[in-house]
């Protein structure tokens, strides 16, 4: 992929992601405004808690179809049909694992239908959509990625529209049924559209299971990312109030919408990591080298708007959501961090160091953990917002650690 190609599909990510997260911040505003903050809170608990299963619901077979496809095109029908036969198997399974360790860590008195819904919306129809943005991004076709990330997020704008407007019970309840029809309708107009743009192929769980264990790197990878991204979201619901969760997570929403610019980027660059890391880490991690000046002086900026901006944002979600101004100020920093720490784990991964990105990752999962099992009881969200940005400045230093240590390793100086 040349030096042009990589600008356009970044235009395309960049262009499809801020739509998306306009879109998203719009229907999150409906949510917020229609639920409240402890329903939200419930409802973000249950997320957050599917999000650490979601990444072993595909088992990293997006990963492996764009890591075999990206070198040759001939080997996109057996990894596509391997990375849908995944999902269609381990998904429902993770369904009942789910449903049975929610009673132990979510608030008591959450609807079993509530999980349930969320539950199969994210393991199982929101991983189709994930691999189908894969499959087009494996041939570098980021304008469909785009699409079909975006999709989902305009028919729950219509969902979030038809709950607040309509004469229905404000619940988080109410919203787990239209999210889970709305992301049942993306899945299955994404899954179509790549077998009509790309083909199909024989759905075998082989190819997946022949490498299972780098896929369960990519897998374990992400829900890694996942438990330090949102495990204090379902801690706060639990040892604190739904409110607090509530309220952290509508300021967590903000930041992630300021890095979608990055996270467009890291999309449109990820097949390259792969190309560039054939020639060892020293390739990959050039390439990452190049491209974060820009990136990060984006997210230094937009750090500091976000603090600016920080005290308007109780006008927009509501009386109930007045904390929300303060948690994003001590939040602001996340992005630099996260952009920071991305660019160096797709160094690793790119150069065949995904076990090695796991490992630290899943590291820094159980320091987060444990640090907000000792914050939160005592400080509340604010508690939570310390576990984070130690969390994201220990990937950082530890991360680019490891990619200078390996480089010089294979490339000895003198």
């Amino acid at each position: 992929m040349t030096d042009a190609n990589l600008r356009t599909n970044s235009l395309w990510m960049m262009g499809g992601q801020a739509l998306r997260a306009g879109v998203q911040l719009l229907y999150f505003v409906l949510i917020a405004r229609a639920l409240g903050s402890a329903q939200y809170g419930s409802f973000v608990a249950v997320t957050a808690l599917v999000a650490i299963a979601a990444p072993f619901a595909s088992w990293g077979s997006g990963n492996l179809l764009i890591k075999h496809t990206v070198r040759d095109h001939q080997t996109f029908p057996t990894y596509w049909g391997a990375a849908v036969a995944t999902t269609l198997t381990t998904s429902l399974a993770l369904t009942l694992l789910v449903i049975a360790v929610a009673q132990f860590v979510l608030p008591p008195g959450l609807p079993l239908t509530l999980l349930l819904l969320v539950a199969l919306s994210d393991l199982l129809f929101a991983r189709l959509i994930d691999v189908s943005g894969q499959a087009f991004q494996a041939f570098n076709r980021l304008d469909r990625t785009a699409a079909i990330q975006l999709f989902p997020a305009l028919v729950r704008l219509a969902a979030a529209g038809l709950l607040f407007a309509l004469p229905v019970p404000k619940t988080a309840l109410a919203w787990s049924a239209l999210f889970f029809i709305s992301t049942a309708v993306s899945a299955i107009c994404a899954v179509t559209l790549v077998r009509r743009d790309l083909g199909w192929g024989p759905l075998s769980l082989r190819p997946v299971r022949q490498e299972a264990r780098e896929g369960g790197a990519f897998a374990l990878s992400l829900s890694a990312q996942s438990i330090y991204n949102d495990i204090d979201k379902i801690m706060l619901a639990r040892l604190v109030s739904a409110e607090a969760a509530g309220v952290y997570a509508a300021a967590y929403r903000i930041v992630d919408t300021a890095f979608t610019p990055v996270r467009s980027v890291l999309y449109a660059a990820y097949a390259r990591f792969f190309q560039r890391g054939q020639s060892g880490l020293r390739g990959s991690t050039a390439f990452a080298l190049q491209l974060l000046p820009w990136t990060g002086g984006y997210s230094l900026l937009i750090a500091a708007v976000l603090w600016l901006c920080a005290p308007a944002l109780p006008l927009l979600f509501g009386a109930d959501f007045a904390a929300t101004a303060d948690v994003l100020r001590w939040l602001s920093p996340l992005v630099l961090l996260k952009t920071l720490h991305y660019f160096a784990a797709d160094a690793l991964t790119g150069a065949g160091y995904q076990g090695t990105r796991s490992a630290v990752q899943v590291g820094v999962a159980v320091v987060n953990g444990l640090l907000n099992l000792w914050l939160l009881p005592r400080y509340g969200w604010l508690g939570a917002v310390w576990a984070s940005l130690a969390s994201d400045l220990l990937l950082v230093l530890t991360l680019w650690s490891i990619v200078a240590f390996k480089t010089r390793k294979s490339f000895p100086l003198g």
